[in-house]
């Protein structure tokens, strides 16, 4: 399905109808062609954490030897002026796919990002690109790392792009990028990775990749956003009833977000212990019964369910107290003839006659693309005239190699490459982080993660914003994301 090419390329990819066309698509022939300009240096000024301070923004390409393969990758990176390299972290930033850009994480973390009214029904017209003062600039220098065949940057002549579509080439790619990136440029300080949506599985498996090997690379610690590294959890086949588990939590925060919960005068933090209490207690014990769970034993159940996620028992009854997440987005508002966000379930939009549409929720990664076409011109100045690929070159779930030849949703162990960074340096430190209306990458899964990850829970920091998949997009996460960023590199 076309759904499962994954994340960050099923609701980023989309062609930008934006004003500005530095943005574009990925034709064929442009992923080979590279990127060659010299680097564009710009100095600028700004508060950061409550710190002012100048620093220096280059765009600029490393080329990359991974074996026989090469691209050149072209970056953005933020530095503090006058820090010391031998102490000044570095945190390398992107999104996820596979394969996508980084301007959607550039847009929401970087010195500059979209504000985006928290009234989520205000017009496009009041969007503006500001200065982030939650950007954690202050406390860390800040590299956008985009694939090779994405952005600016390029395969080399001479190599099949292909041999960086799988979860291996992208790994070994990024791995090579971050040692080449420290070495041109002198560095020494601590290392960290943050990867959103498949960028969370670019993270776990680029730390196993940095573990390895005659020189074994110490990362300081990684943060994965909208974590994807337990992807088993994201297709819900019928007989995976953990999946049903781990996404009730998300839909009981959309129904409190649009008044279908039965709230009972709980506070919303209350509210969603409760459901995560029900679904990890006697929701998973009825569902793991199947269709042993006596018929008397079901009715209290689906009342249960009726309560917090605003679906009628009736319905959970006829469909074996189950309901998928894409389900839910249609069925919660359907009275009202909605369909919810995929991405983002606060927004909503009219169903069409066949049930689905355009998550509503795109308007987030469009009004990105477009604010970031603009800041490359004025802020950046960067005039080139080749384009900036949106669009990822991975066509179809056939058009990526997972590892195990089979699909992105078989139990392809992620998490040991994360497992391994931590065996090499003790003082790793990992954050995990979900929106709690994104209906793709779960607060439910993220736990269920900690909790199967064999990791050593006291270096693991779990954490649930406000928001969707892009929770930047909200004011008072993108503050809570640069303060947890902060925590974590100091």
């Amino acid at each position: 399905m076309r759904k499962s090419r994954l994340l960050a390329s099923a609701i980023f990819a989309l062609a930008a109808a934006a004003p500005l066309t530095a943005l574009a698509a990925a034709p064929a022939a442009s992923v080979s062609t590279p990127v060659e300009h010299p680097a564009m240096v710009t100095h600028h000024e700004g508060v950061f954490g409550g710190v002012r301070l100048r620093y220096t923004a280059t765009v600029e390409g490393l080329d990359l030897a991974v074996g026989r393969s090469g691209a050149r990758i072209v970056s953005f990176a933020y530095t503090r002026d006058g820090a010391d390299p031998a102490s000044r972290p570095v945190i390398f930033m992107f999104n996820g796919g596979p394969i996508s850009p980084s301007l959607y994480a550039h847009m929401g973390l970087g010195p500059k990002r979209v504000a985006f009214p928290d009234d989520i029904h205000a017009p496009e017209a009041s969007y503006r690109l500001v200065d982030n003062a939650y950007s954690p600039l202050d406390a860390a220098d800040l590299v956008f790392f985009d694939p090779a065949a994405t952005g600016f940057s390029r395969v080399k002549p001479g190599t099949d792009p292909k041999v960086f579509y799988s979860v291996k080439g992208d790994a070994e790619e990024l791995a090579a990028f971050v040692r080449g990136w420290m070495q041109a440029h002198g560095r020494s300080g601590p290392v960290y990775l943050f990867g959103e949506s498949y960028g969370t599985n670019r993270v776990a498996e680029t730390a196993g990749v940095l573990a390895e090997g005659p020189e074994p690379f110490k990362l300081g610690g990684a943060f994965l956003y909208g974590q994807a590294v337990n992807i088993i959890e994201y297709a819900q086949r019928p007989a995976n009833v953990v999946s049903y588990v781990a996404s009730l939590p998300t839909l009981a925060a959309i129904a409190w977000y649009h008044d279908r919960a039965e709230r009972k005068g709980r506070t919303f933090a209350q509210f969603t212990a409760d459901a995560r209490a029900f679904a990890k207690g006697p929701y998973l014990t009825a569902l793991y019964q199947g269709s042993d769970l006596p018929q008397a034993e079901r009715r209290p159940i689906a009342e249960q369910l009726q309560a917090f996620t605003g679906i009628s028992a009736d319905w959970y009854l006829a469909h074996d107290l189950k309901i998928t997440k894409e389900q839910d987005r249609v069925e919660l508002l359907r009275d009202q003839n909605l369909l919810l966000g995929r991405s983002d379930a606060r927004y909503a939009a009219p169903l069409t006659k066949a049930g689905r549409g355009p998550d509503p929720a795109d308007v987030l990664p469009r009004t990105s693309r477009a604010f970031f076409a603009r800041y490359l011109r004025d802020d950046l100045k960067v005039g080139w005239t080749e384009p900036y690929l949106t669009e990822s070159p991975v066509n179809d779930i056939n058009g990526w190699t997972w590892g195990d030849g089979t699909s992105p949703f078989a139990d392809w162990p992620y998490y040991l490459g994360i497992s391994r960074a931590m065996k090499l340096n003790p003082a790793f430190r990992l954050v995990v982080a979900n929106g709690w209306y994104d209906t793709m990458t779960t607060v439910g899964a993220e736990e269920l993660l900690a909790a199967q990850s064999g990791w050593d829970r006291s270096k693991v920091t779990l954490r649930a914003y406000d928001g969707g998949h892009m929770g930047y997009s909200v004011e008072a996460t993108a503050r809570a994301l640069g303060d947890d960023l902060r925590k974590m590199v100091r």
